[in-house]
C-alpha cells in the first residue's frame, strides 16, 4: 500500500496581477507628470537663427494667442504668473521691476500675433525706460 503522493509540491509565483499593477503605476505617473507644472502658459514662440542667453535678473511677460498678458511676479520667494489687463500693463511692469537695477523684460509672444501687438509692448517699455528682449525658438 502506497501512502505517498506521486506529485511533489512546487513553489510558484503568481504574476497575473503584475500587469494590473504596472498599468496603474504607468497611469499614475502620466497623470502626475501633467500636473507637475500647472502654471506653464503654452505659447508658440517665433523662430530665430542666432540666440543670445541673458543672465540678468529679468521679469517675464507672456502674451498668449488670445492676447492675454501674464506677468511673472515674485512674492516672498514664490514665482507666480498673474493675468494683467492691457490698460494696467505699464503699472504692473513698474511694480514688478521696482528695485531692479537695469530692469529687463523677457517678452514671450505667440508667433501668430500681429506686429502691432509687439510694437505696443515695445512702446510701453521705452516709455518707462525698461529694456525689452524677445524670446524666440531655435531653428532646427
Amino acid at each position: 500500500m502506497k501512502l505517498r503522493k506521486t506529485k511533489r509540491f512546487e513553489a510558484e509565483v503568481a504574476t497575473s496581477s503584475l500587469n494590473d499593477i504596472m498599468f496603474f503605476l504607468l497611469l499614475f505617473f502620466l497623470i502626475v507628470s501633467t500636473i507637475a507644472n500647472p502654471s506653464v502658459i503654452k505659447v508658440l514662440l517665433p523662430k530665430a537663427d542666432n540666440q543670445k542667453v541673458i543672465n540678468k535678473k529679468t521679469v517675464s511677460l507672456t502674451v498668449t494667442k488670445s492676447k492675454e498678458y501674464y506677468l511673472k511676479v515674485k512674492h516672498e520667494g514664490k514665482t507666480t504668473e498673474e493675468l494683467v489687463v492691457p490698460a494696467d500693463l505699464e503699472n504692473a511692469i513698474l511694480k514688478s521691476t521696482a528695485g531692479i537695477t537695469e530692469p529687463t523684460i523677457l517678452l514671450r509672444m505667440d508667433a501668430t500675433l500681429s506686429i502691432q501687438d509687439l510694437v505696443d509692448i515695445l512702446a510701453t517699455g521705452t516709455k518707462i525706460k525698461v529694456r525689452v528682449v524677445m524670446a524666440t525658438q531655435a531653428v532646427n
